[in-house]
């Protein structure tokens, strides 16, 4: 019998951060680009929101890897 494989945890990067670790860290678990992350954030900037007191929150409660 095989042992049990882990769950995808998101966390925080530590290799691919250029602020926080928000972005790389989404980027790992949803299994894409970080770039497309970062863009898709820059690009939600024009639109109206909360988007930088989310990436803030974001920063705050997920764990760093």
């Amino acid at each position: 019998m095989s042992p049990a494989p882990q769950p995808k945890r998101l966390t925080r990067s530590t290799n691919d951060r250029m602020l926080g670790g928000v972005a790389g860290g989404l980027a790992e678990y949803f299994g894409v680009s970080s770039t497309l992350v970062r863009v898709a954030f820059v690009a939600s900037l024009l639109l109206p929101g909360p988007q930088v007191l989310l990436y803030l929150l974001l920063w705050i409660v997920i764990p760093q890897e």
